[in-house]
């Protein structure tokens, strides 16, 4: 079900929106060429079709009546987002998120007729055992606007949200320091209920039509780079001709702070995923690169125990890139005091050298996924953050013993820097010892899961600052 909501009935044309138009032209394609849905299973709601009542209709009859458990179901809406008074209580901010459908209306303190973030939950509730995907290209956090713009009543160019019809100037410190559930993207029951969702901004940023394009070419900055990443290779960081939903949100981060970038008005601009962590790793489509039968069993393996199949590289070292997702930019270096090629017995060491300060993660994985925390370890419990291009060699002296290469085939060691005081204890302990293996998938997954979250002990909202670097190795 594809929503696309540019013209508003009730609204000033300043409101209207160029982009899902075109937004919906590419969702479709996408769908039909690159995720395998048959054009008579997709309906598409445009304009002044998206009514309040359609939209809920829609989502309770051709969602949920005309699906079964082990269905794909595919939510998406181009549009502006807006918050109105929370009536049951739910919202800690006293807000609900919510989407705008065509006949939107303004009241004397509020907007009426907008879709409520717990009318979609009900629907998603309704969904258990489809597997769900929920994108939205709107802003879910509408107070942003006191800051943005002079006159907060009036719309900014390309801008995805609708400021509150009473809003009033506040300080923009106070504003930035009130936190907000994301609604549609963040609440633990729709992860438990099988549900990835998608949204173009987090929490007090607003999503954006592209201004920069003529008005009749503009569409979402995020649902353009969404569906670039799906189409091609761009987002396919490692190579390994699987694009990972987490190489996914990489690529779709990087197009929008891209774009941010040269917005003066824009601030900070932060898709969000949210879903298991375990699916970070999972193809965003069928992979291309198969077996001649469809199998999937050659380079690609079909997820055990999946209502709906989906696809993890098969080579555990390539899925590594795959569950983290962020290219490496140099920031984080690793070298050993060997040629990467070693003989089984070999002693050898491991440098990492960090451009930025932080806490440092080393794993090593190995050929058969499995997973070795180097650092920090029960040898080295007492760490101070590590220095910005001060080189740290592991074992030390401290230490009292060296690396040794062991058993055969390919593997690859896996350095995180994080900059932010993030508390990882319960997944990477620090007394962990050098002789635990823990499954590789599992682990990273759950980390970086957990580093893809929002940073919320600043006034701006962003993600959190972390680094990665890889070494890959062999022994014979």
């Amino acid at each position: 079900m594809l929503i696309g909501v540019g013209n508003y009935q009730n609204l000033p044309t300043e409101f209207s929106l160029p982009g899902p138009a075109n937004d919906l032209v590419a969702m479709q394609r996408l769908l039909t060429e690159r995720l395998g849905f048959d054009s008579a299973s997709i309906r598409v709601l445009k304009d002044g079709q998206a009514t309040r009542a359609e939209i809920l209709s829609s989502m309770n009859g051709w969602l949920v009546d005309a699906t079964k458990p082990g269905d794909r179901v595919y939510l998406y809406f181009s549009g502006h987002g807006l918050q109105v008074k929370d009536a049951d209580g739910d919202e800690a901010d006293g807000l609900d998120e919510a989407i705008a459908p065509a006949d939107i209306a303004a009241g004397e303190t509020d907007w009426q007729g907008a879709v409520l973030d717990d009318e979609i939950d009900a629907v998603l509730e309704r969904l258990k055992g489809r597997a769900v995907t929920v994108v939205i290209d709107a802003c879910h956090s509408g107070t942003i606007s006191r800051s943005l713009s002079e006159d907060i009543k009036k719309p900014i160019d390309g801008a995805r949200f609708l400021p509150r019809p009473d809003a009033k100037p506040v300080e923009q410190a106070l504003t930035r320091g009130l936190r907000i559930d994301l609604a549609l993207v963040d609440k633990p029951k729709l992860v438990d209920a099988g549900v990835t969702a998608w949204s173009a901004a987090a929490p007090y940023q607003v999503a954006w039509d592209d201004v920069r394009l003529p008005t009749a070419d503009r569409h979402g900055v995020f649902t353009a780079a969404f569906v670039a990443g799906q189409t091609g290779d761009a987002a396919d960081g490692n190579g390994n001709g699987l694009t990972s939903n987490a190489e996914l949100l990489g690529y779709v981060k990087a197009q929008s702070a891209s774009y941010c970038a040269l917005q003066e008005q824009c601030g900070n601009l932060d898709p969000q995923l949210e879903g298991r962590p375990e699916a970070l790793g999972d193809s965003a489509m069928v992979p291309e690169k198969r077996d001649a039968d469809g199998s999937g069993q050659g380079a690609y393996t079909i997820t055990p125990n999946a209502a709906v199949p989906s696809y993890q590289a098969a080579n555990p070292i390539d899925a590594v890139g795959d569950i983290i997702g962020k290219s490496e930019a140099g920031d984080v270096m690793l070298s050993i005091d060997k040629p990467t090629t070693m003989k089984a017995g070999e002693v050898f060491k491991l440098t990492v050298n960090s451009h930025t300060a932080g806490n440092l993660l080393i794993f090593d994985v190995n050929s058969q996924g499995n997973a070795t925390q180097i650092f920090p370890n029960e040898f080295a419990q007492k760490i101070t953050t590590l220095a910005p291009d001060v080189p740290l060699t592991l074992p030390d002296e401290y230490y009292g013993f060296d690396f040794e290469a062991s058993g055969e085939g390919d593997g690859i060691f896996v350095a995180l820097v994080v900059s932010d005081a993030v508390d990882l204890s319960d997944l990477a302990p620090i007394s962990r010892g050098l002789k635990v293996e823990v499954d590789a998938r599992e682990t990273l997954s759950e980390i970086i899961a957990r580093l893809q979250k929002n940073w919320t002990e600043d006034l701006d909202t962003r993600g959190i600052h972390w680094s990665v670097g890889t070494l890959r190795y062999r022994v014979e």
